[in-house]
This record gives structure tokens, sequence and C-alpha cells, in this order.
């Protein structure tokens, strides 16, 4: 069998397979993982693959045939044993006998759960019946671009006959479920010794007796699917009909400026997050003279459709516009907003499903735009997460590619708007959206915490992490930064944080951070002004060096980074948090701490100056006073402590007591105590909070407000 491909990549690895030998469940999961990891084999959480094998069963105690296949939802490249159902071969095949035909079809899917074998199951996925009804021991469906784009082209039938010599068979459009399962199997009884069936604008299926014969059968039929259209694009003529729009140089900063307008014209029903790419592909489709004529197609590939919507909308501004006046900006957008948005309540109206009375399709969703695309800049999309969003871009790169394959061996076809509405508002679909966990507090908040790669900065943007946001981690110190980083990403995923140096007396650098929170993420909601630092000493022997220290990073540092924010959220114009830590000593007056202590008190009258200002914009503005946060500080690790050590007459080692001793509460303050009064002000329950402050101190009586 072949090991050499050129557009697909072989990764078996034998002594890896040999240790699997005697656990086919082990190998399927094995074999499954290998075409996950390859995106021009099929993109994520698309597909499914499976095997057949004798399993004793538990009430008779006789080997009985066992389908072991992907369950619902979950991805290939990542499946564990615990993404799979398994059912009972027999129960499968006798489901015909009470099918009703193509009208009853979604009642089979309950009836899935009666052929389950492992209690320990995955819920079976609507592709069950396509795995259950052909014969073969190993099979793989898959969405590769290059199968698709023969499936999406209006000669595709012809095409894929001509190329495999009828050697892989051809469906007709069908959406998935029972039906198409059995039209599966017609297609293999009426083309024996087939070895592979495409199914029209969907997808491939392929097989084999064993995991590594399916392997390689896979990667044989991509990888000529693949050859024949690099060997004929281009020769139509240009790729998409040349170029008509030139990509800008800075595009990162058009991108960056234009994001957060989106995203507030994106979230007219729900906050929605963003992310971008310039990638090449992206540049060559949206730049091109066939923009115009293919992007208002649609996808065809449903696992494409279901992500980026029925279609993009594309953006009539010069990549290289000035984009400062806002509010013209703003009148210019909004009713391309508003167009697209009658578009897809029109298609809903047009094509939902009346049966002699209401309607029984689900409510219209969201009529925004998912996919946005900026000729000469690149595209956006914007949806309820991170994970959401930058998936539904790789989709329509996946479309993209498809398009590009079919234009150039044929012409590209898309889902007619009835069987793709038939998708999207497919009721089964309805009921697993329905089953999805609800948002926690915090998803679709972007959030900018200063100095968050340690002590009370980490532990505030960890708990919004927690809590749903997205956050933007950032510091001075890079080798901090770097473990903060691989610590967010271990336990949180790539999809929750990005990161990136800020001196916040530099309003270049601030500016740096907001960009990378609207390409990453489409923008901000929360500012959270953490970055500090302490010296303690009397007048006598504070220098003027470091008083302007002092006031360059506290006082100066919170007006720039506040500045820089509250351009933004003006942008989204969806309200929005600053949260400012201050300082029980913003009103204790305690010795050696005139510098310290009137910076922050600056802080504090900035609170709520700030507050007063920006009430209109819905923008909220507030406070929380910490005090003797010792633990992970940076601050604590140097003169500070030894400062505030010798005014109060003890050893460094005995502060934390000290601090705890003098409370009220008698309790040492941690950063995850300050972190808890943040989520407090941002979480929701004090939505209508404004100009107020938050003492996390322990309690020390005379830092109480008055």
């Amino acid at each position: 069998m072949t090991k050499t491909f050129q557009h697909v990549s072989y990764l078996w690895d034998d002594a890896e397979a040999a240790r699997l030998a005697d656990d086919e469940v082990a190998l399927l999961i094995y074999r499954s993982n290998l075409l996950g990891a390859d995106l021009r084999l099929t993109n994520y959480g698309g597909g499914n693959t499976s095997c057949k094998l004798p399993e004793k069963d538990p009430l008779t105690g006789q080997p009985t045939p066992v389908m072991w296949v992907k369950g619902s939802g979950g991805d290939l490249g990542t499946l564990k044993k615990s993404g799979l159902a398994a059912l009972y071969m027999d129960r499968l095949q006798a489901l015909k006998k009470v099918y009703r035909g193509l009208e009853h079809e979604d009642e089979m899917v309950a009836l899935f759960n009666h052929c389950i074998f492992d209690l320990d199951s995955k819920a079976p996925s609507i592709d069950t019946p396509l795995h259950a009804f052909l014969p073969f021991a190993h099979i793989d469906h898959l969405h590769p671009d290059a199968a698709i784009a023969i499936a999406a082209a209006k000669d595709g039938r012809r095409i894929n006959e001509e190329l495999f010599d009828g050697q892989i068979g051809w469906v007709d459009w069908r959406r998935p479920g029972f039906e198409l399962g059995l039209e599966l199997e017609r297609c293999l009884a009426e083309n024996p010794g087939i070895r592979g069936i495409m199914l029209g604008s969907h997808g491939l299926f392929t097989w084999g007796d064993t995991a590594y014969e399916s392997y390689v059968n896979t990667l044989e039929v991509i990888e000529k699917y693949s050859e024949y259209l690099e060997e004929n694009i281009g020769k139509k003529g240009p790729i998409f009909g040349g170029q008509t729009v030139a990509p800008t140089s800075g595009r990162s900063t058009q991108a960056a400026k234009l994001a957060p307008v989106l995203r507030g014209l994106c979230s007219s029903y729900t906050r929605m997050i963003g992310h971008f790419t310039d990638d090449d592909r992206v540049l060559e489709f949206i730049n091109s003279n066939d923009l115009d004529r293919l992007a208002p197609l649609g996808t065809s590939c449903p696992d494409h459709f279901l992500r980026t919507k029925i279609r993009p909308l594309v953006l009539e501004i010069a990549p290289d516009a000035d984009l400062s006046d806002v509010k013209t900006l703003k009148e210019k957008l909004t009713p391309a907003f508003e167009a697209y948005r009658e578009m897809y309540k029109t298609y809903y109206e047009t094509c939902k499903h009346r049966d002699d009375g209401p309607p029984n399709s689900p409510a219209m969703r969201d009529p925004n735009p998912v996919v946005i695309l900026w000729p000469g800049v690149g595209m956006f999309t914007f949806a309820k997460d991170k994970q959401t969003a930058r998936v539904a871009a790789e989709f329509y790169i996946n479309a993209i590619n498809v398009m590009k394959g079919a234009e150039a061996v044929s012409e590209y076809t898309s889902l007619p708007a009835q069987e793709a509405f038939n998708i999207e508002y497919w009721l089964l679909e309805e009921a697993k959206l329905q089953r999805m966990p609800k948002p926690k507090p915090l998803s679709g908040k972007i959030a900018l915490v200063t100095g968050s790669a340690g002590g009370i900065g980490k532990a505030i943007a960890k708990r919004f992490a927690q809590e749903g946001a997205c956050v933007v981690l950032n510091d001075n110190d890079n080798d901090r930064l770097n473990e903060a980083k691989a610590e967010f990403l271990k336990t949180f995923g790539k999809d929750t944080s990005t990161s990136i140096g800020l001196d916040v007396t530099s309003a270049e650098s601030i500016q740096n951070a907001f960009d990378a929170a609207a390409l990453n993420f489409g923008g901000i909601d929360i500012v959270v002004n953490c970055a500090g630092i302490s010296i303690s000493k009397s007048i006598a022997e504070h220098t003027e060096k470091e008083w302007d220290l002092l006031y360059d990073i506290l006082v100066k540092g919170q007006f720039l980074v506040s500045k820089a924010g509250v351009e933004i959220l003006r942008k989204q114009a969806l309200g929005g948090d600053i949260l400012n830590i201050v300082s029980k000593n913003a009103v204790v007056s305690g010795p050696n701490n005139l510098g310290y202590g009137s910076a922050k008190a600056a802080q504090a009258h900035g609170t709520r100056l700030l507050a007063a200002e920006l009430g209109p914009d819905k923008i909220r503005v507030n406070m929380v006073n910490p005090d003797a946060v010792i633990a992970d500080s940076k601050i604590w690790a140097g003169a500070w402590a030894e400062g505030r050590a010798k005014a109060y007459g003890v050893s460094v080692e005995e502060l934390p007591a000290f601090y705890a001793k003098r409370t009220l509460l008698g309790e040492v303050i941690l950063p995850d105590d300050i972190a808890n009064a943040c989520f407090a002000f941002v979480g929701g329950l004090l939505d209508k909070s404004t100009g107020n402050a938050l003492n996390v101190d322990g309690g020390v009586a005379m830092g109480f407000l008055r």
C-alpha cells in the first residue's frame, strides 16, 4: 500500500499500531486521531469513524456484533473512548422494519438509544445509520476540501465517475439521517466492489477490512482528488477571476481599529467574541473578481454552513480608509448590517416549516452575520465564544478551498436555500442547542487586566477566565508573562487568553495591548488597572525620581490605560467596566507613605471622576481597596516589605501575621480575595453600581469609607 503522499499526511506508526493490535476500539481511536490531525482531511468536529467487531453480550454471554462509532459532537483529532457510541448491530438493522419513511425519519434518532450496547456510550449521532448499513468492518466519513470541491461542482458526478473509473460511488445530496443510510446501502448494492462513496455537496465515505486498510484507502482517495484539482487549478484562467483589490500593508492596524465597531454591530442580540485572520487563502478570495458572485452563494457542506450562516457580509470600505471618525463609520456600516438582518429574516420567513397551522420551525435565531469579509484586509468572524468564532473562520476557509477547487474544474454550486434552512433549523439541531450548558456569568466578555502575570493581577485574570471571559494577559516582566501564558494555556486552552508585554507608562505599549484584544477577541469589556509599584519611605529619604515613578505607574498609568479602553468601549457601544485596584492607603494615613498613599488617593478620586463622566455610556467605574496582599507579590518581595516592617517595628517575616492581627476579622488577605471582589463588580449582580469602593482588607477601621 502507498505510504508516500504529497497532499495528505501519512502518520501511521507501525510500532504504535502493533501495541494496540489486540484492541480494535483502541485502533479506531488511533486511526481517528490521525485523520483528525490533518485538517486537509476533515475539519474541526467534522466527520466520524467506526469499526464493527464481536463483543460479549452481558446478558447471554455470547458474542454479538457491535458497532463502535464516533458519537454526537466531539472532534476526531481529540477523540477518546468516552466520545464513542457502541450499538448492537442486529438492533440497528432491525430499525429498518419500523422505519415509516422520509417524512418520519427524525423519530428514528430516539430509537438509537434502544440499540446501545455500552451503557457509558456517548449519545449516538445522526450519522449512525450511515455506518451501520454499510457492511465494512472499518469506515471513515470525512469532509476533505478536495473531495467536497468535486461534490459541490456542477459536473461533480461525472468528474467523480471518470476520475475513479467507477470505483467511487455517488449519492446525491440528502440531509444526514436514516434515509441517507439506506441510500448508501443501495449505492453499494448497485455498485459492488467500490472503494468509497461520495455524498453530493457533503463529504466522503471510504472503508477497509482493517483499521490500517481503511486509513490508507482514505488517504489514497483524497490524494487522487487533490492531485486532480492541483492539475486543473489555473487552466481555466486566473484563480477566482484574478485580483481586483490589492491587500493593504497595514491590515492588522486597520482590522484592530474596525473590529470593535463590527463587534458592537454584531452584538445587537447577543454579545459576541471575534476572530480575525488575513490568511493568504482568505486574501486570494476576498480580493478577487469573483467575490461578488461567489460570496452570496454561501457554502455547500452542512458542517461548513452550520458554522458560517447562510452567507457572509462583504464590507464596502476601502482597505486603507480613514477610520478615525467613528460616527461617520457607523453611519456607513449600520445600513449594511440592517440589510443583512433583513435578508436573514426574509430567508427565515420564506423557508420556515408550517404544518397546517402554527410554524413548527424553531424561532428565528440571531440574524447578524457570522462571517464578515473586508476586501484588502481580511476576514472577521463573530460568535458566542472564541472557539466558535475561530472554528467558523476555519470552516469558511474550508469553504473557500471548496469554491476554488470546484471553480477550477467546473462550476461551484451551493446548497439551495431551503435545504440550507432545513439543516440550520433542523429540530434535532435545535434540541442539541437547547442541551448546551448555560453560559457562565462572563461568557462573551473580554478583559484586560494590567500586570496580570502574577499576584493580584493574575488572580483576577484567572477568576475571570474561570467565569467564562477571554483575557489579555500582560506584564512588563517577559519571563513572568511567559510563565503565566503557559499556565493559562494548560488550564484553559488556547481560546481563553492572549498575551502581550505592557508598560503602563507608554501610550504606544498600551495601544498595542488593546490592539491585541481587538484582533484576538474583537474588543474589550472589562479594563482592570492593577499594575502597581510600592515605595515606602519617609519624606527625608524619598527621592523625586521615586515620586515620579509612583505617579507615572499608578496615576498616569491608570489614566492612559483607561483612556485607551474607553475609546474601544465607546466604539462598541455595549457599556462595560473599568475597575481600579487602589488601596486602603488611599484613605488611611500611615507613617513613611507620602508618595504611595497620595498616589493611591489620586487613583481613588480618579475613579469617582471617571464614573461621573462615563455614566451616559453605560460604562461603570469602580474600585477595590486591598490591604497587605503579600502572597505571590513582586511588591512585597522587595524594599516595600522592608520599609513597612521598619515602619511598624517588626521583621519582614512577621508582617503577614502583623497585618492579620490588626484587622477586625484577623484574616490574611490573599490575591483570590481581591479577584472575588472584582468578579462581584463585573459578574452581573452590580450592573447598576458605579463610582463605588469595596474594601478587601480584613476590616481596617481606619480605612472605613465615610
